[in-house]
């Protein structure tokens, strides 16, 4: 069985071969779980220091705040601000600016906050910065919707380099911008091969994120245009058929040759499988969970979206940033709130017993990029 085997590969949604995780060979994955299992719940217990019902509440919550995050963006129109949930109050608050019909957002059950500069004003300005080269100084840069600013962080080692001064003098005439330290510079997490794994390519050892309809998604970093990929047990799954790195971290791969797929996330024994029921983005301040073989099973924080991160190998665009751990090997696996599809786990840095922050690619953009379905329960 599966889990007989060393715990070394992210996962995601996964694709299978004859034998599967925690059942039988050739058995077929539950499809019966309620979304917010208990396994589900002890993990936000631990990772969130919650009580049962607190996390059930939390889960409640966030789901009402990704609806009614919709309707508020649509009743602020061009004053839409952005968007954040708080765990504490439980609630969704919408940045706007002057001249919004704000009785019109607060009607979607959502609180208000006047700020100066809408969302599109502040897309705009990173999207200014995205323009520029970055030095490996500068590790990322992103919109905060609660501080209204772009925020970019630069590794502190790096903050009295002369390119990165350069970049942020003119960074700063983009638009409102702020600038904040981080103690290290990203990386991608793909690994060399070690053996037990659910997917290689070339010489690098990577995770599964999502099962689609022929396939599944992956972490764009992991293509290294060998073609092939091969399973856990090194039998043949099938090939690249899309990837993009750097400028996205995404990847499609066809399965075939006697593999299937399943709207499943693995829990690898910390939680039970999770099914996937759909890919409603889940705000800013929400609860995640990711999943992969190297670091297993943890949970943390949606902290920002849209970001900008520069990796060694070039800047990555449209990332979205959360304080759950990772690992090198967990590239490609799941992000996962509820039973919703976040994302493809893309880098970060720290590890599993310091801390750290890690970034993924959102699950819907590559959907719509390569025209695929997410596979669900």
């Amino acid at each position: 069985m599966r889990t007989a085997l060393p715990a070394l590969l992210l996962l995601g949604t996964w694709a299978t071969a004859s034998t599967q995780p925690a059942t039988a060979a050739g058995s077929p994955a539950r499809s019966t779980e309620a979304p917010a299992s208990s396994s589900l719940l002890s993990a936000m217990q631990h990772d969130f220091g919650l009580t049962k019902s607190q996390a059930e509440a939390r889960l409640a919550a966030e789901k009402t705040a990704t609806a009614v995050e919709r309707k508020a963006k649509h009743a602020a129109g061009s004053s839409y601000g952005g968007s954040w949930f708080d765990a504490a109050s439980g609630t969704l608050t919408v940045a706007v600016t002057r001249g919004a019909d704000t009785g019109a957002v607060r009607a979607t059950g959502a609180a208000v906050r006047l700020v100066e500069h809408s969302a599109r004003q502040l897309d705009a300005a990173k999207a200014r910065i995205d323009a520029l080269s970055a030095p490996a100084g500068v590790s990322n840069w992103y919109v905060d919707t609660k501080a209204n600013k772009v925020v970019v962080d630069v590794v502190t080692a790096h903050r009295n380099d002369n390119d990165v001064r350069t970049f942020l003098a003119k960074a700063r005439k983009a638009g409102p911008v702020t600038v904040e330290h981080t103690a290290k510079a990203p990386r991608t997490l793909a690994a060399g091969t070690v053996g037990g794994d659910p997917y290689y390519t070339g010489n690098v050892r990577c995770s599964i994120g999502f099962s689609v309809y022929g396939g599944f998604v992956s972490a764009g970093h992991c293509d290294q245009h060998a073609g092939a990929v091969y399973g856990w047990d090194h039998s043949y799954v099938g090939n690249f058929q899309g990837s993009s790195f750097p400028d996205n971290d995404y990847s499609w791969v066809n399965v075939g040759s006697g593999w299937w797929t399943v709207p499943v996330v693995l829990g690898w024994g910390t939680v039970s499988d999770q099914l996937v029921r759909g890919s409603a983005e889940a705000p800013v301040g929400a609860s995640i969970c990711r999943s992969g073989s190297t670091s297993h099973w943890h949970c943390g924080t949606v902290l920002a979206k849209n970001e900008t991160v520069n990796y060694s190998q070039g800047a990555v665009h449209e990332m979205t940033k959360t304080n759950v751990c990772a690992e090198p090997g967990d590239s490609g696996g799941s992000f996962i709130s509820g039973d919703q599809a976040q994302g493809v786990t893309s880098g970060g840095w720290g590890n599993c017993t310091s801390g750290g922050e890690t970034w993924y690619q959102p699950i819907n953009e590559i959907l719509n990029r390569y025209g695929l379905t997410l596979q669900t329960a």
